[in-house]
């Protein structure tokens, strides 16, 4: 499973990289949401995929019986999704309030404004 997901993660990466390079603003914001999108899905994936129960000690016990979930790539996952979030609403009001100021989603147009 781990080898699907670094496959996935790879053309993710790949096709947000693709995106980042075109002329187009809207790309461009794509492009970054895909990149990180495709980072916390590494960052998972790192954290090993394991069919487990969730890390917590029962009643009466002492220890946590194995196997049993890592909760701390979940937890940067889930901090990451949240300032991923916040960067691609930035990004997005940015981008939009450029093509109103600009008239154009063609990056190259922006060299001639002052």
């Amino acid at each position: 499973m781990e080898l699907i997901n670094a496959i996935i993660v790879g053309f993710a990466v790949a096709t947000g990289v693709y995106c980042i390079l075109r002329r187009s603003l809207l790309r461009f914001v794509i492009g970054i949401a895909l990149i990180s999108q495709s980072i916390n899905l590494l960052v998972f994936t790192a954290g090993g995929l394991t069919k487990g129960d969730s890390p917590f000690i029962e009643y009466g016990k002492k220890t946590i019986e194995q196997p049993f979930a890592d909760p701390l790539p979940q937890a940067l996952v889930l901090t990451a999704i949240v300032i991923g979030f916040g960067l691609l609403v930035f990004t997005l009001a940015l981008a939009q309030r450029a093509i109103a100021s600009v008239g154009s989603d063609d990056i190259e147009n922006f060299r001639n404004t002052d």
